[in-house]
């Protein structure tokens, strides 16, 4: 197996991926994922191969392991906490021997496939989590199917049980290390940190008889179907950590509840994917590629090019200049760091209610 590496740097490069074999690929297994758990709640029995079974038993450990490192005394900062570099240190530490749990699994593929599941709890440089990340928790997988661990016949288990519990783990992490937003220009997801919850969030709900998107603005439906349903679950959480309304610090998701049925905004939210996060070069420059998911675009402009340490990444011209100017610190791509919400939730502490927290400026939804 090959070791994973990154290798888009330019808007070509990224056009490349695009039309590429892994990009289908991609996109194929989250329809997949997607149709499986139409009409499904969080609450139905769904059988649980061994796999999955394995895969749940290796989120628990990452989960008690966060609490085993707790945050350090930051002196007042709002920004990440480096208590998390620890914790992201322990995981790579102990990813091989947690990989070898995992019944099936090539001994000789557990360096490419941890590499994925290494990278889907944040990035230790900036202390931040994004949809791109997220992204290296689907594509780890990806590659588990792709070698025998788990199957077609578990996709409803892997979005119902393992995806949910992985969105779980990460509510623990992004609440006791105050993790920062990926990137502030837009913030490439849609409750600062996630993406892929609100699309599999709308597929159980396609056909519902009676909640219709703009239901996310009564708070007892939001309450009552919180458990059962994910895209409620989230908008609980967003309400639960931001003061003011909805459609103040999340004006995307309050344009979508503008949206007819569950059925359009499903479909809306795997066009947004593609545009968003799989093509947002911000994103897929931090995207890794080896032998399950290879890369055979064009090479990058300059190989001799490093990476900035701060970033993790080479920094690259977002108008088709191809690879930028190196600097100490954040790139334009990356955007400045921002605060984590938990730490703006906490600053409002004792403020009278309902301030409107800052937040990126955001672009219409692409659903028509």
């Amino acid at each position: 197996m090959a070791s994973t590496h990154k290798a888009i740097l330019s808007p070509e490069q990224l056009q490349a991926f695009q039309s590429s074999d892994t990009h289908k690929l991609i996109v194929s297994y989250v329809e997949a994922l997607n149709e499986s758990i139409v009409s499904a709640k969080l609450s139905d029995d769904c059988p649980q191969s061994k796999g999955v079974l394995d895969i749940l038993n290796i989120l628990d450990h990452v989960e008690s392991t966060a609490q085993s490192i707790p945050p350090v005394d930051n002196s007042g900062s709002r920004f990440g906490n480096p208590a998390f570099r620890d914790f992201y240190d322990k995981i790579k530490e102990g990813a091989p021997s947690l990989h070898e749990r995992l019944s099936g699994l090539p001994a000789n593929s557990i360096p490419e496939v941890s590499s994925y599941f290494i990278e889907a709890w944040g990035n230790r440089a900036r202390i931040d989590y994004g949809s791109g990340m997220e992204l290296n928790f689907l594509c780890w997988i990806i590659c588990l199917e792709t070698l025998g661990v788990v199957s077609s016949s578990d996709h409803k288990a892997l979005v119902l049980k393992v995806f949910w519990r992985y969105i779980q783990v990460m509510r623990v992490l992004q609440s006791s290390y105050w993790l920062e937003p990926a990137g502030s220009h837009g913030v490439w997801g849609l409750d600062d940190y996630h993406f892929l919850p609100f699309l599999f969030g709308s597929a159980q709900l396609r056909g519902h008889k009676y909640i219709k998107p703009k239901s996310i603005h009564d708070s007892e439906i939001v309450e009552e179907y919180a458990k059962e349903y994910i895209y409620f679950a989230c908008i609980q959480f967003i309400n639960s950590i931001k003061s003011a309304s909805l459609r103040w610090h999340s004006p995307m998701l309050d344009d979508i509840s503008a949206v007819k049925t569950w059925d359009k905004v499903n479909s809306g939210m795997i066009k947004m994917y593609l545009a968003e996060v799989l093509g947002k070069l911000p994103v897929m420059q931090h995207f890794l590629f080896g032998s399950i998911l290879p890369y055979d675009g064009p090479p990058p402009p300059d190989s001799s090019t490093k990476e900035d340490p701060n970033c993790g990444h080479v920094h690259a011209s977002i108008d088709g200049g191809g690879v930028g100017q190196q600097q100490s610190g954040w790139g334009d791509c990356c955007g400045i760091p921002v605060p984590s919400a938990f730490a703006a939730a906490k600053a409002e502490q004792g403020k009278l209610p309902g301030a409107q927290l800052s937040g990126p400026s955001i672009r219409p939804v692409p659903f028509d």
